[in-house]
């Protein structure tokens, strides 16, 4: 693997080699050391151009358990807000010695650029571009279902058979888009619900059922329900009436919850919007897995940079396992 830009272009067979790479990489993080030797003398850059305190830390942490250098460079306060563009940026990295770059962007296609344009030698990982995709976060999220429903038998299976609706702002989510083409091509069923404002144009283009009324979607009974967030700061005009009306309709609550079937879990890619589009009984339930999508995030990125850095070297998966 020698880049990861998205997961529209991902194939099944590279899909499970990283979700099962990640299965053993969770496995050496419930030891007493959970540090790894594979990585060491690699460097990781975290270029973040948008602020995400989660993303970061996670990548972070992921780049250090593999014993990898890593460095945290921020746009903001740097030379990139005095003007300093993409291809200046990423001939310093390549001067630095980056081996791995982990780049958020505001402008959808920043990490496509970077990987392609030949600026620079190091692999690329795309933690969010604008609003086409989040690879890692779709990855992890795959791992939860997958985690949640074969339990330590899960290597090696697909989605098949698992539905999974993903509800609220579609049109300005990254993470729904990532999910819904690595969902699909692992097997599972998506359907998304969302006010028809928050639809994308282009969704009929897209390998996925669209419903307006979550009731509806819910009473059909899904292996999951992911709720997205709503993005409050890329909306410039009214797409619903009020946050209220929002939260009466489109809502995840503890009523919804209780209804669904046994096994069926309850998503956030996070940070949530208490009251809004998840109340505080729906993510602090036992169904809700937000917390273990924030744990297998680290072993999903673990498993992404050993791929990229030294998956093509050897096949140890993970080093002394």
């Amino acid at each position: 693997m020698r880049h990861l830009l998205d997961t529209r272009t991902l194939d099944r067979e590279t899909a499970l080699r990283i979700l099962d790479v990640a299965e053993d990489m969770s496995d050496t993080q419930s030891r007493e050391v959970k540090k790894l030797p594979t990585l060491r003398g690699k460097t990781v850059v975290n270029l973040f151009f948008e602020d995400s305190t989660r993303t970061r830390i996670s990548f972070e942490a992921a780049a250090k358990r593999l014993s990898a250098d890593v460095i945290n460079f921020a746009a903001k306060g740097s030379s990139v807000s005095k003007g300093e563009s993409l291809k200046d940026t990423a001939q310093t990295l390549q001067a630095m010695g980056a081996d791995a770059v982990v780049i958020r962007h505001h402008s959808s296609g920043a990490p496509q650029t970077l990987a392609t344009s030949g600026w620079i030698s190091a692999g690329v990982v795309n933690a969010g571009d604008g609003t086409h995709e989040h690879p890692t976060q779709a990855l992890l999220d795959a791992f939860t279902i997958r985690k949640r429903r074969f339990g330590a038998d899960s290597r090696g299976r697909d989605l098949r058979g698992i539905r999974v609706v993903i509800v609220g702002d579609v049109l300005h989510s990254r993470v729904a888009r990532s999910n819904v083409w690595l969902l699909t091509t692992l097997g599972a069923e998506v359907t998304l619900v969302a006010p028809p404002t928050l639809v994308p144009q282009n969704v009929s283009l897209w390998p996925v059922r669209v419903v307006y009324d979550l009731d509806r979607a819910l009473a059909e009974g899904p292996d999951a329900v992911m709720m997205l967030r709503i993005q409050l700061e890329r909306m410039s005009a009214a797409y619903f009436p009020t946050e209220r009306e929002y939260s009466r309709r489109w809502g995840l609550d503890a009523r919804r919850v209780s209804g669904l079937p046994d096994g069926s879990i309850v998503m956030h890619p996070g940070p949530m919007n208490r009251g809004l589009e998840i109340s505080s009984e729906a993510a602090d339930s036992p169904r809700s897995t937000v917390l273990e999508q924030v744990t297998n995030g680290v072993s999903i990125r673990m498993a992404v940079l050993y791929l990229l850095l030294a998956g093509e070297r050897d096949d140890e998966r993970g080093g002394d396992q």
